[in-house]
């Protein structure tokens, strides 16, 4: 005899539905033969009008003494999964009920509503935990739209959303059997052809939707890990939207001013290539300098220039006015403020200027670009770079 696998698409305190579920499938030709948490296996064979009756033991291995009772009242055990007993009867047969006094097997289901109330509990106490975690994350320093294009929090969002819907399922499952309890307790008994395919073919789409989530929840990490990338800036890159230190400078005797090496990197002079599914194109470069026999005018040490950048190609336009928001305040100090005007070639650019500390938020389009540059170039030098540099991906 052939055998085949279903997948069990509703909660397992959903006793009327299974059996109902179980008698339409033996209609079919298809006998219960193993009960799962997620799957249920049928042995191919005649098509019987069969009835089924799911127990609910007490304890979570019930007595053969009981089992025994059982089948001398015309019930067969099938299977078990944990405190839940499957026996069937032929129709022909008009077995008497395992229950006759709906107030008595309400009793039954004690254990099984303390387990789903502790099972609800904890996981709404591990909810309430991640998301006041997660809304740190979002929200401690009020830039949640850099958070959101950088990629560092949206994976856990995902996660606690299917948590979420975990937690969801668990307190509905504590609050039905309670429900079904009452109903038990007022003489209301188990509807055993309880209807089930219309809800079930809601949950099964539901389901599918969370899986497809969890899914692309899963795919992320490995996008991050093939698309990052972080080596030591070239000599010169014309062909990336970084702005580069020779460029504001126009020294010849600018030289690169290797500080910091650490795995064939020369993190002082570097650029990291990032990708999140909300900016998908990310550049994020320090590069830094020494002008030899030149030295600051508080005669600090040797001139030593600086410039870093970071680049957003969005992948939604609309997020541009919030991302430029938030890196402002992400990047403002104290009563420090970033002053907005104009340029004919940009959608916004604001500046903050202070000695040799220079500036720059602008977005045109889709793109967004941070420019912190420190020397003695003047402001507009940094700023027509930083334009010339966003024509080369904006659309």
């Amino acid at each position: 005899m052939s055998k085949m696998i279903r997948r069990i698409r509703s909660d397992e305190w959903r006793i009327g539905e299974h059996e109902s579920w179980f008698a339409d499938m033996a209609a079919q030709g298809l006998h219960l033969k193993k009960l799962g948490r997620i799957f249920a296996r049928f042995e191919r064979g005649e098509p019987r009008r069969t009835r089924y009756r799911i127990d609910v033991s007490l304890h979570k291995k019930m007595s053969e003494e009981q089992i025994e009772l059982y089948e001398e009242g015309g019930w067969e055990f099938v299977t078990q999964y944990g405190a839940f007993y499957v026996f069937s009867s032929p129709a022909e047969r008009e077995a008497p009920e395992l229950h006759t006094d709906p107030a008595e097997q309400a009793h039954t289901l004690r254990e099984l509503d303390k387990k789903l109330f502790g099972h609800a509990l904890f996981t709404l106490i591990a909810l309430i935990l991640i998301v006041g975690m997660l809304s740190s994350l979002w929200f401690l320093d009020g830039t949640p739209v850099y958070m959101l294009v950088e990629g560092m929090a949206v994976q856990q969002t995902v996660l606690t959303v299917i948590i979420g819907y975990q937690a969801y399922i668990a307190v509905r499952g504590a609050v039905s059997i309670r429900v079904l309890q009452k109903r038990l307790i007022e003489g209301r008994p188990i509807d055993h052809h309880a209807p089930y395919r219309k809800r079930w073919r809601r949950h099964t789409i539901i389901a599918l939707l969370f899986s497809l989530f969890a899914a692309a929840s899963a795919v992320m990490p490995i996008m991050y890990l093939v698309k990052e990338k972080t080596a030591t800036l070239p000599g010169s890159s014309p062909e990336l939207p970084i702005v580069r230190l020779a460029e504001i400078e126009q020294n010849p005797d600018l030289i690169r001013d290797e500080a910091y090496m650490r795995d064939g990197v020369d993190w002082a002079n570097r650029y990291s290539y990032n990708w999140s599914p909300f900016a998908p194109v990310q550049y994020d470069t320090d590069e830094s300098g020494i002008v030899p026999g030149k030295t600051w005018d508080d005669q600090s040490g040797d001139y030593s220039p600086s410039v870093h950048t970071k680049m957003y190609q969005l992948a939604i336009p609309v997020l541009a006015d919030s991302l430029v928001s938030d890196l402002v305040k992400r990047y403002q100090y104290g009563n420090e403020q970033f002053i907005e005007t104009e340029h004919p070639d940009l959608d916004r650019l604001l500046v903050h200027e202070k000695r040799e500390a220079k500036e720059i938020v602008a977005s045109k389009g889709k793109v967004v670009m941070y420019v912190r540059y420190h020397g003695y170039a003047e402001l507009n030098a940094v700023v027509e770079e930083t334009v010339g540099k966003m024509r080369l991906i904006v659309e």
